[in-house]
């Protein structure tokens, strides 16, 4: 299955869904979506390719949106699906029921970005400690570190 195979499909079935898809080295395909199309196209994906390999979901703050991508592997090529959900409102649908395996990505995504995944069959924190400041995402542009004082035991 060549990349050209897999565009053309993608175009042919999911047609005005696909906001832009590219090629931008052999192996590789990039598919804007809206977060609406989000769940149908992962299902097309993994039913007509066998993208059943989630690498990661990753996200990017753009200012007044965050990029969500969520990298698919399988023997021919790697998918990456693009979708932006506003800073106002950061929601995304959650994968989990068609990938179970996305579960641990989807939950980096609120602890790091402050994006809610709809839907997320367990929505813990995870890679956070107990007792990180609300509202503090450390993926953000506009998150600041404050290094706490430093204790040096036996000195006052």
């Amino acid at each position: 299955m060549t990349d050209e195979n897999i565009i053309n499909k993608i175009k042919d079935t999911l047609q005005s869904k696909v906001i832009e898809i590219t090629n931008p080295a052999p192996r590789r395909i990039f598919v804007k979506v809206n977060r609406e199309n989000l769940l149908e196209t992962v299902k097309f994906l993994k039913e007509q390719f066998s993208f059943t390999h989630l690498s990661t979901i990753t996200g990017v703050d753009k200012g007044e949106n965050f990029e969500v991508l969520y990298h698919f592997a399988n023997e021919f090529s790697v998918v990456t699906i693009r979708i932006l959900t506003p800073r106002a409102e950061p929601k995304i649908p959650s994968i989990c029921e068609i990938i179970p395996g996305a579960i641990l990505y989807e939950r980096e995504l609120p602890d790091m970005f402050g994006i809610i995944v709809e839907n997320i069959p367990d929505s813990r924190t995870l890679l956070l400690p107990d007792g990180w400041p609300q509202g503090a995402y450390p993926l953000r542009k506009d998150w600041k570190y404050e290094r706490p004082p430093e204790i040096i035991p036996g000195e006052e």
